[in-house]
C-alpha cells in the first residue's frame, strides 16, 4: 500500500492540535477548562491573556469542529508547504491565524464601542463560579447578551487559517476542480472560494441569533491570505499547474 505523503510542517500541526484537542478533555476532569486558559477573549476581557491570539489556533469545540479544520489542513496545506517551503507555510499559517484573531477582536471593538462608547475598561464583570455578570445600566437584553457574548466567551480553532490556506490554494490553483460534499459535479476553485467567501461575509452581517461561528475571523484569515500571496508572489506562479489541475 502507498504511505500518504505529509510534509513535516503540516504533520506537525495535526499532531499538535490533536494534542491539545485530547489534552481538552483530560483536563477537563480535573475542573481545568483548556478553552478559557488558551482560547482568545475579547482584549478587555478580564479573562484575555497575552498568549491567546496563539494559542486559540489550537483549540477546537468539539470532534467534527477539529476534523473539517485539520482536513481542511492536510487538503490544501500539504500542496502549499510543498510550493513554499516549511518556513515560509509555516509563517504563512501563524500570519493568517494572527489576522483573524485581528479583525474579530476588530469587529468585538466596534460592537463594545456602540452598545457603551467605549472599547476599554467598560464595567462589565462575569463571576463563572458564581453565576455572577455586572454590566453597565440601562442596556437592552440584546445588548446585554452581545457584551456577555463578547467578554465571557472566548473564540477558538483553526479556522481562520484554514480559511487563509484556502485562499491561497485559490489564488495559486485557480482551475483546480474540488469535490464537495452535497455536490455531485466537481467546481473549480476560483468559483468555489470566493462564493465561499462571500456567504462568510454574509452570515457575518446577517449576525443571525444563536450563531456562535466567528464568521470575521474567517474573513480576517482570508483577507491576510489574500494579502500575503500578493506580496509573495513569484514567476514561477504556474509551475505546479500541471500536476495539481
Amino acid at each position: 500500500m502507498n504511505q500518504i505523503h505529509i510534509p513535516p510542517v503540516v504533520k506537525n500541526l495535526l499532531i499538535i492540535n490533536a494534542l491539545f484537542f485530547a489534552a481538552k478533555y483530560v483536563l477537563k476532569n480535573a475542573n481545568i477548562d483548556l478553552d478559557y486558559l488558551l482560547g482568545a477573549f475579547y482584549f478587555d476581557s478580564q479573562f484575555f491573556r497575552v498568549w491567546q491570539p496563539v494559542s486559540y489556533m489550537f483549540m477546537h469545540g468539539d470532534f467534527m469542529h477539529i476534523l473539517f479544520n485539520m482536513f481542511g489542513l492536510f487538503m490544501f496545506g500539504g500542496v502549499l508547504e510543498a510550493r513554499w517551503g516549511m518556513k515560509r507555510f509555516l509563517n504563512f499559517y501563524m500570519i493568517t491565524g494572527l489576522g483573524a484573531v485581528a479583525l474579530q477582536m476588530g469587529v468585538q471593538a466596534y460592537e463594545v464601542y456602540h452598545i457603551t462608547g467605549s472599547v476599554f475598561h467598560n464595567p462589565v464583570f462575569i463571576d463563572i463560579a458564581a453565576n455572577h455578570v455586572q454590566l453597565p445600566p440601562g442596556l437592552t437584553q440584546a445588548h446585554q447578551n452581545t457584551l456577555i457574548g463578547i467578554y465571557g466567551f472566548p473564540m477558538i480553532g483553526a479556522s481562520g487559517a484554514i480559511f487563509g490556506l484556502l485562499v491561497a490554494f485559490g489564488m495559486l490553483y485557480p482551475n483546480t476542480e474540488l469535490y464537495l460534499m452535497f455536490i455531485p459535479i466537481p467546481v473549480k476553485a476560483k468559483f468555489f472560494i470566493p462564493l465561499y467567501i462571500l456567504f462568510e461575509l454574509y452570515m457575518g452581517v446577517a449576525n443571525l441569533p444563536g450563531d456562535s461561528v466567528a464568521h470575521y475571523a474567517h474573513l480576517g484569515g482570508a483577507l491576510i491570505g489574500f494579502i500575503l500571496v500578493k506580496l509573495w508572489k513569484d514567476k514561477n506562479n504556474d509551475r505546479f499547474y500541471t500536476y495539481y489541475e
